[in-house]
């Protein structure tokens, strides 16, 4: 016999000497042997992931249309010549012992034919605030016929100015004006014409202007 085959055969005898030991101090005292204790594995401390989807809802915007870029044009308002559609101005007309007359022409300026009759009102007025001066013209006269003007056709009013110098001036009060402020027939908005001149703001003992129906050119 070799001597690695006794060392082999001694390490034998050891294992099961060792081995019986165990067995019988086991039988003696009841008791079984001890159990190393298992490593118990370690549970981590992280947290579940939470994840949130907002959806934003889509709103839909509807664009108007747009708007037409057609100016509408004045046009008599029910037939009638209204200021907005008529041109004013003035042109010298007769004479007579203290009084001038002069006529206030009316044009229709739009493109549809209008309706003017009876008299306008006509007044002097001055300073930049248009304060009128005196008392407005007198009606002379009766209320005459309808006048249909189509485009651009004119009629004409006649208005007489007194001569203001053949009134006391304690009692006229002259006041320099710059014009007329005319009211057409029928009609709440008024118009102004040049005409400077001098007018009574006092209270003079006959009339300062005067105006006759609207008559055909």
């Amino acid at each position: 016999m070799t001597r690695w085959r006794r060392t082999a055969m001694n390490v034998s005898k050891i294992g099961i000497l060792a081995a019986s030991s165990l067995f019988v101090l086991t039988a003696c005292t009841g008791q079984p042997a001890p159990v190393a204790n298992p490593q118990i594995p370690t549970i981590g401390s992280s947290q579940p992931t939470t994840t949130t989807t907002t959806t934003t809802p889509t709103t839909t915007s509807e664009t108007p249309p747009p708007a037409s870029s057609d100016t509408p044009q004045p046009k008599p308002d029910n037939g009638l010549c209204r200021s907005s559609i008529l041109k004013l101005s003035i042109r010298d007309g007769d004479a007579a012992a203290g009084t001038v007359y002069r006529n206030l022409v009316f044009t229709n300026v739009s493109s549809a034919p209008c309706t003017i009759q009876g008299f306008p009102g006509v007044s002097y007025v001055t300073g930049d605030n248009g304060q009128q001066v005196g008392e407005p013209a007198v009606r002379v006269g009766s209320k005459g016929t309808a006048i249909k003007l189509g485009s651009g056709q004119s009629a004409v009013a006649p208005v007489g100015f007194a001569q203001v110098g053949n009134f006391d001036p304690a009692a006229c009060k002259p006041t320099e004006v710059r014009g007329l402020r005319v009211y057409p027939p029928q009609e709440t908005a008024s118009m102004f014409v040049p005409l400077a001149g001098t007018g009574c703001a006092g209270n003079p003992p006959g009339q300062q202007l005067s105006v006759k129906t609207i008559q055909s050119t």
